[in-house]
Parts: C-alpha cells; sequence; structure tokens
C-alpha cells in the first residue's frame, strides 16, 4: 500500500489519481470474447495426472544417465509419445555435438558416453561397506558429465584437500596427479584446475547440504564454459555426498595420506544432440511455442518440465478432437531440446518457424510437493527490452487459476540462463517462465526423484501452460484489444510504482542538490516506464490481421495516450512533494532536475554497438584468464541485459542508461567491456 502524501492540487489533479487508483484497484470487467475463465474451466477437469507422472517417470528413466546414447533413447521416448498424444509433423532431429560448431556464440559440446565408473579408497585401509566413494552404475551423479577416463587398470592418486582460503592460488599450485577434494563446485575452477596440473576434482559441494547422502550433479567441465568441447581438457570428475566427504576430511585429518583408486569407462565422440517437435496444427501459419529442456538428470529438473508440456498438448488435442475447443488459428508447438544448446540450434536452422512463431512459455520447472513451502509457482517476464503482453497475460492466467485451487503464486523480472533469452529482440518471441521450487532443494542432486513430484503441482503448471498456449493460438483483433488492456491497466501499476519510492524520501532529502538529484531520477525513471509499458499495449499488433492493424493502431494510441498522462501526473506529483519539502528547508522552488555525473558518458555517447548474432556471449571460445576480468555473458544479467539494449541504433551512453533503469545502479565498466567484445570480433561498432 502506497501511503498517501497530502500536496496541494488541484480538482482535475485529484480526479486523475482517484481514477488512476480505480484503474489499478478495481478487478478488470472487460470480458474476453473467448473468456479466460471459460477456456480454464475447460482444460482443468481433462487434464491426466497420472498420465502426466507417467511421462515424467520414463523420462527421468533414460535422462538420470546423462550420456547421449542415453539422450537419444529420451528422444525417441518423446517422439513416440508426441505421436501417441496425436500430434502432426513429429521430427526427431538433432544438433551437432561435434566441440566446435557455433549456433549463436555458444559453442557445441562434444558427445560423450560412460559404462562405468568407480572411486574408492585403497589407502588407508577402510570397512569394505564404506570404502566405494562413486560408482556410476549406482548413483550416476557421482560422475561428473563429461570426465575424463582412465586406463582400463585404473589409477592410483592421492587426495589432496583444497580449503576456499587456498582457490585464489588454486593454479599456482603443483598438483600433478592428484585428485582435489573441493568444497566449492569445481566446474567454476576447472582451467585452474587444468594450470596446477591436477588429475581431476572430487566435489563435496552441495546447494543442500542436510542431503547427507545426496551427490551434486556436475553438468559442467569445459575449460572455458559449460560443455566440453574440442580442445577441453579430459579431467576426471567425481562427487561424493556431505556425509563421505566428512568421512574422507577425518581420515585426511588423522592420517594426511588418503590414497584412491578411480577408473572410469568414458569417451568423447562427434555425435548429436537430439531435439524432438511436434505440433498441433492451426488453420494458419503462425505458431505459439512451449519448449523446455530434456537431457539432465533430475526428475524435478527437468522430467516434470517435459511431461508438463506433453500433457498440456495431450489435453489440447482431445479437447479439440471431441469438439470441445475449435481448432485454433495458430499452430501449437512443443519443443524440447538439450538446454539452450539444442534451442540455440533450433532457433538458427529454422528462421522461418521463428519469425511466424507469436509467442512462447519456457517450462524449466519442478513440479513439487503442495505440503512443502517455496513450492508456488513463479511465473518470470520478459526483458525490458522486448515487454510484451504476454507479461500482464501470463500473470492474468495465473491468477485465473491459481484463485479455483487455492494456492499462492508470485512474479519475478526477467532471468537469463534458460531457453528463456528467446524474447530478446534479435530474436523476438515473446517468452514468460514458470518456475517452483522443489521444497527441499534437490536441484542439481542425486536426490531429485520422482518420488519428490506431486501430481497436483503437475496438474497445476500444465493446465496454465495450455491455457496460455491456447488462447494466444486462437487470439484475432479482439482478443488482442483485450490483451492490449490487460497490459494497460498493469502499466498504470508499474508507472505508479516507479514514482513511489521518490515520494517517500522526499521527506528524508535535506538540501537542495539532493532534493535535485531526486527530481532527475524520478523523471527518469517515470518516462522510462511509460515507454516500456507502451511498448507492452503496442505488442498487440502482432496479433492482429494485417488488413486490420491500422483501425487497432488507432485505439492503441488512445492506450499509449493514457499511459503517457499518467506517467505525467505521476511525475507532478513528485515536482510538488519536493517544491514542498524544498520550501520547508528554506530553499526557493521550483527546484530544477540535477543529473548525476557519469564519468562513461562522454566516451559511450560516440559508440553504436552492432550485434553479430542472437543469444547472450558465454565467451566459451576463450580461455578465461584472457578476459580482462569481463563475466561471461552467458549467466550475468549486466553484460546480457545490456546487450539486449543494443539495437545498431542507439548509443552505448542511451544502452547504459537503458541498463541502469531496468537493472538498478551499477559501476560496470561498460566501455571497456564493449570494447573487449569488439576486439575479438564478437560485435561491430558502427560508430566511435
Amino acid at each position: 500500500m502506497i501511503r498517501p502524501v497530502h500536496t496541494p492540487m488541484s480538482r482535475a489533479s485529484t480526479a486523475c489519481i482517484v481514477f488512476s487508483v480505480l484503474v489499478l484497484f478495481t478487478p478488470d470487467v472487460t470480458p474476453a470474447p473467448t473468456p479466460l475463465a471459460q477456456l480454464i474451466q475447460a482444460i482443468h477437469p481433462e487434464i491426466q495426472p497420472e498420465q502426466a507422472m507417467n511421462f515424467m517417470r520414463q523420462v527421468y528413466s533414460t535422462d538420470r544417465w546423462f550420456t547421449f546414447p542415453k539422450f537419444q533413447e529420451t528422444a525417441e521416448y518423446l517422439k513416440q509419445s508426441m505421436k501417441g498424444i496425436g500430434l502432426e509433423d513429429v521430427e526427431l532431429s538433432g544438433a551437432p555435438a561435434d566441440g566446435s560448431s557455433q549456433f549463436g556464440f555458444w559453442t557445441m559440446p562434444l558427445a560423450w558416453d560412460v559404462k562405468s565408473a568407480r572411486l574408492e579408497i585403497v589407502d588407508p585401509p577402510v570397512p569394505s561397506d564404506i570404502d566405494t566413494l562413486a560408482d556410476y552404475q549406482k548413483i550416476p551423479a557421482s560422475l561428473g558429465m563429461w570426465s575424463g577416463a582412465t586406463p582400463p587398470e585404473g589409477v592410483m592418486a592421492e587426495v589432496v584437500s583444497l580449503p576456499d582460503a587456498d582457490l585464489p592460488r588454486l593454479g599456482e599450485m603443483h598438483l600433478t596427479g592428484k585428485l582435489v577434494l573441493m568444497n566449492q563446485n569445481p566446474a567454476g575452477f576447472k582451467w585452474v584446475l587444468v594450470k596446477s596440473g591436477a588429475l581431476g576434482a572430487i566435489n563435496t559441494f552441495s546447494e543442500n547440504p542436510s542431503l547427507e547422502n545426496g551427490r551434486q550433479w556436475i553438468n559442467a567441465w569445459g575449460d572455458h564454459g559449460w560443455g566440453f568441447t574440442k580442445g577441453s581438457t579430459p579431467l576426471l570428475s567425481f562427487s561424493i555426498s556431505p556425509r563421505e566427504a566428512a568421512m574422507v576430511r577425518k581420515l585426511l585429518a588423522e592420517r594426511s595420506i588418503v590414497r584412491v583408486k578411480a577408473t572410469v569407462d568414458s569417451h568423447y565422440y562427434s555425435g548429436t544432440y537430439p531435439y524432438v517437435t511436434g505440433l498441433i496444427r492451426g488453420s494458419g501459419p503462425e505458431e505459439v511455442l512451449t519448449l523446455g529442456h530434456s537431457f539432465e538428470q533430475g526428475a524435478q529438473d527437468n522430467a516434470t518440465g517435459v511431461a508438463a508440456m506433453l500433457e498440456s498438448l495431450a489435453t489440447l488435442n482431445r479437447l479439440i478432437l471431441s469438439g470441445k475447443l475449435p481448432r485454433p488459428k495458430r499452430s501449437i508447438r512443443l519443443l524440447t531440446m538439450g538446454e539452450l544448446y539444442g534451442s540455440m540450434y533450433y532457433i538458427e536452422t529454422h528462421p522461418d518457424r521463428i519469425r511466424r512463431t507469436v509467442a512462447a512459455m519456457c517450462m524449466d520447472t519442478p513440479a513439487a510437493s503442495y505440503d512443502l513451502a517455496g513450492t508456488e509457482y513463479t511465473f518470470y517476464m520478459n526483458p525490458h527490452a522486448a515487454k510484451s503482453y504476454t507479461d500482464a497475460f501470463i500473470l492474468r492466467v495465473a491468477q485465473q487459476y491459481f484463485s479455483q485451487v487455492h494456492r499462492p503464486w508470485h512474479e519475478h523480472q526477467s532471468m537469463s540462463g534458460t531457453d528463456t533469452y528467446l524474447s530478446e529482440p534479435m530474436i523476438n518471441v515473446p517468452t514468460v517462465w514458470a518456475y517452483s521450487g522443489s521444497g527441499v532443494e534437490t536441484h542439481h542432486n542425486s536426490e531429485d526423484s520422482p518420488d519428490r513430484v506431486d501430481p497436483r503441482s503437475l496438474r497445476d503448471v500444465a493446465t496454465v501452460n495450455a491455457a496460455y498456449l491456447y488462447y494466444l493460438a486462437n487470439a484475432s483483433e479482439s482478443e488482442a484489444m483485450w490483451l492490449a488492456e490487460l497490459s494497460q491497466t498493469r502499466g498504470y501499476e508499474k508507472i505508479l510504482q516507479s514514482s513511489a519510492p521518490f515520494l517517500e524520501h522526499v521527506a528524508a532529502a535535506n538540501d537542495r542538490q539532493e532534493l535535485g538529484r531526486l527530481l532527475q531520477d524520478a523523471v527518469e525513471h517515470v518516462t522510462y516506464f511509460v515507454g516500456r509499458e507502451s511498448q507492452a499495449v503496442l505488442s498487440v499488433l502482432r496479433l492482429v490481421p494485417e488488413s486490420n492493424q491500422k483501425e487497432a493502431a488507432a485505439s492503441l494510441a488512445l492506450m499509449i495516450e493514457g499511459l503517457r498522462r499518467f506517467g505525467e501526473e505521476q511525475t507532478s506529483r513528485v515536482r510538488r512533494a519536493i517544491d514542498r519539502r524544498a520550501r520547508e528547508l528554506g530553499f526557493q522552488a521550483p527546484v530544477q532536475p540535477i543529473a548525476v555525473l557519469d564519468t562513461q558518458r562522454d566516451k559511450a555517447a560516440r559508440i553504436v554497438v552492432k550485434r553479430k548474432r542472437f543469444g547472450t556471449l558465454p565467451l566459451d571460445d576463450m580461455p578465461t584468464d584472457q578476459r580482462e576480468g569481463y563475466p561471461s555473458g552467458a549467466w550475468d544479467s549486466i553484460p546480457i541485459t545490456a546487450l539486449y539494449w543494443c539495437d545498431g541504433h542507439r548509443n552505448l551512453a542511451e544502452v547504459i542508461h537503458l541498463t541502469r533503469m531496468e537493472l538498478g545502479p551499477t559501476d560496470f565498466d561498460f566501455v571497456g567491456y564493449f570494447r573487449f567484445l569488439k576486439k575479438h570480433g564478437y560485435v561491430d561498432f558502427l560508430s566511435e
């Protein structure tokens, strides 16, 4: 709740504020021509949770081994399942897992297989029931993905414990032939392990140490990035449980030397990273998409996401074939693939399909117990550079559905790191993401098993996914205008939220400089959000037939004018509050805005960045120690957000401003970072 601020205002201003509050807090009663609630009521009882659970169990049964031959088995099962639920044009294809091909700027990993792997304590002697630290055949996650091999007879190695305090000098150590016992995920230190000469690593890190018998799955083993590529070093990679880690450390403390025998039968090869896709055919050429990755070892991550997508489309197909729902105007496509690598390949090799795709939903999500805290669904929005009506729409779907089953739900700003990047401007497919906690944290842990999946959660996320997909697949001009109104209502809320903190901070300001900076900041934030929310409203034009777009654009212009006027009123409220505070402090009003000095601005204003390829920049083809201290653009939000704002027209000063508006203040070296990218061929400068 926003605390009222009593400022002098005209009757017209008062009326504007009252109207704004009514817009924000009165339920939207504009009826959709095909009511969303009616659609949800049709879908919900038709979802078959037990069928979804069976999909999940089958995917888990092969993915838990996380080898490329097992991925192919999963893909074959998914192909047959898609055909079994009545999808058309089912394709099983694949990206080259050759360790060198790039899609976007992501380097494809090498394929990998393992037959067996064991890690056994040989010195000092310990009882036979505790001497085996890792056995892939019993617990697959006890071996890291892409682990190197040993000779058939195995290797003997000394275990060296590495305290966290010694991590900064790991690359300077001489650890030839040793296995390094690490408290941190060794994947993040692979390149310095290579420099040290180590034989490999034994991971003891866990995202949830209370899972005493669980092994954290190490799913990254490239020297410079995630996947193991040509030129990566085939170090050994094991993962042991917190209980076993405590035992090994106790032995080291008592005996100072612990020796183990490692035996790994694995190999790398040039293979295929499969993907499977199929669709419910619509009457027109456009598509909506649900996508989520397979090929990871957990039930919650991500056999549940795959299962929910299958059940979503199975349910919709049953409803369409029975005549309970009309065949949609757009096709509804399901895509499951390797995370990021697979979708990058799919996007690059199917440009026409992507251009015809009007919206997507990413299903990288657990389906955990109703009875545990933190298992509610959270819906992640599009990045601000690609604001879309789909943000407001997925929140309305969640509101309509979860109120019926009495479950809370949440929203969250955009995050990268999974297959949500399709929304970025170079791809331009607005994409929202459903995600849930797993209650007991089992992310990337051997304890992520089917018994922890709740069919009620699978039902919920499958229902929401199906409703989102079908409504947009069948949307025409009237639905588009309702979605615009929904986005306008959300826009009023976001604009009001953008000004509220400044109204609260006015009373604490004690000098004219502070008031001037506060005013400048408020004006910039409100102006920014007016622009972003206007883009969300305009984005519905993509759903309108081209012949009707001119008329629709005229209606949307009135909505955008409403947002602009509302933004002006919020700015005026802040101005009045600041001027009143100035008079209280004995200063002359009106206060003038004062911009904060930005030392990067002059240099940045001369630079216009042109991107070369879609997607993020993982820098996985560059050694870490050659990156000049800049982060990988695969996961870090600041370089990712700035990259998305680069459209070949904005100068870098504008990009920096927009990035700070989206994420908040930062002293990141934008000029240095983009010059670094240019030097290494990742971007071009149109001017400098």
